[in-house]
């Protein structure tokens, strides 16, 4: 059977749980055409680039199907029903991606340096530093000498 990765957005006023309810209905409706999900990944609400509909944030899932194509379009239906669903994608893959997607391995990089962490006030070590002594202090005429 074709492999398939599906991202939703639900709409930002729904709860966690009831995303969640989304996605299990969503599974049942490939379960019961004779496909199956791998897995599945709330990616939790996470704001939207534009408005759509009045929303400014969305609760963003991830599904990895195995099912055949009208088992899919099938879904896909349900999802433009459905009120709470504001944006659907499906593309196929050629195998499904073992392990976490990059959005959670994103969430996860906790290792990367800080901006206040690169040293004492922030100084970049592939730049010479530059003391305000070394500065020429400035000219400033004298306007009485040329009087008489």
């Amino acid at each position: 059977m074709p492999c398939y990765e599906s991202v939703f957005i639900a709409r930002q006023d729904i709860s966690a749980a009831q995303a969640e309810g989304l996605t299990e209905t969503f599974s049942k409706i490939i379960a019961d055409n004779g496909g199956n999900v791998a897995s599945s990944e709330s990616w939790g609400l996470r704001t939207l680039a534009f408005k759509m509909n009045k929303n400014r944030k969305g609760h963003y899932v991830l599904m990895n199907i195995d099912a055949p194509a009208p088992a899919l379009h099938e879904m896909e239906r349900q999802m433009r029903i459905n009120e709470d669903v504001l944006r659907y994608m499906t593309i196929r893959v050629d195998a499904i991606e073992e392990g976490p997607s990059a959005m959670v391995r994103n969430k996860d990089r906790d290792d990367r340096p800080r901006r206040g962490d690169r040293g004492d006030r922030g100084d970049r070590p592939d730049r010479p530093r530059r003391d305000h002594d070394d500065a020429p202090a400035p000219v400033v005429a004298d306007s009485s000498e040329g009087e008489e």
